[in-house]
């Protein structure tokens, strides 16, 4: 499962990137932005290259400017998936940094939140990310999901749901094919009062909404209408 896809188009990393800040937040270093004084937070949780992603630290600029506050945790600990890095090829990268992993540090950070005066709590997963967001969505330590291009997520993670949660996919998915975000759909639309909604973006590739190539101009509408999407459904169901 751990394919080619889920490392195509690897970002040049940037520390410094973003309009908001890095600080500490339940010890994970964290990228901040929107006023903390708000009462809706979105964390978002990255896929395998982490949080130093410039699309992901523009796309979280792009949601703190909607009104939330929004949190970008480094889960990985400095220790991102580097693609160049023959030495460490993916598999054994994640034996070390498994989605398991990930879903136990959001629970402090969560916590956190609420002890700022939090009061609804959304968050986006790609890629790898989306699995950690889907056993958040399952434990019920968050009141709305959205995922995109998800990786390792199963429709038992799905037929476990039952808040708002939205699956963005694309077409061309060898980790989240649209055959299995079909089953994904029918399994959600089965569930009375969970509101759901899937959608499988033409042409685009696994990893597309974060790892777009600024050059090409049809990724790049469709990265910007999932971006659109997701702030759409929060503004609906994060209360």
């Amino acid at each position: 499962m751990s394919g080619p896809e889920c490392c195509s188009n690897p970002p040049t990393l940037n520390p410094t990137g973003g309009a908001g800040h890095v600080d500490n937040l339940a010890g994970l270093r964290t990228y901040f932005n929107g006023s903390p004084h708000s009462n809706r937070a979105l964390l978002l949780v990255s896929d395998i290259y982490g949080f130093e992603a410039p699309n992901l630290r523009k796309l979280a600029d792009k949601v703190a400017a909607a009104g939330y506050y929004v949190v970008v945790p480094d889960f990985f600990h400095g220790d991102a998936y580097n693609p160049d890095n023959s030495a460490r090829p993916l598999p054994v990268w994640l034996k070390d940094h498994g989605a398991d992993k990930g879903f136990e540090a959001s629970k402090p950070l969560i916590e956190a939140l609420k002890a700022k005066g939090v009061s609804a709590i959304g968050a986006v997963g790609f890629c790898w990310g989306a699995k950690v967001v889907v056993e958040l969505a399952k434990n019920r330590l968050i009141q709305g999901a959205v995922l995109l291009h998800p990786s390792f997520v199963t429709l038992d993670d799905i037929k476990g749901v039952d808040i708002p949660i939205a699956v963005l996919g694309a077409e061309i998915d060898k980790m989240s094919p649209p055959e299995l975000l079909k089953q994904f759909e029918e399994v959600l639309a089965a569930k009375p009062g969970v509101a759901s909604y899937v959608k499988v973006f033409p042409k685009v590739s696994h990893g597309w909404s974060v790892r777009y190539n600024t050059e090409d101009a049809v990724t790049v509408k469709a990265a910007e209408e999932a971006h659109q999407d997701l702030l759409v459904w929060f503004d609906k169901h994060l209360k």
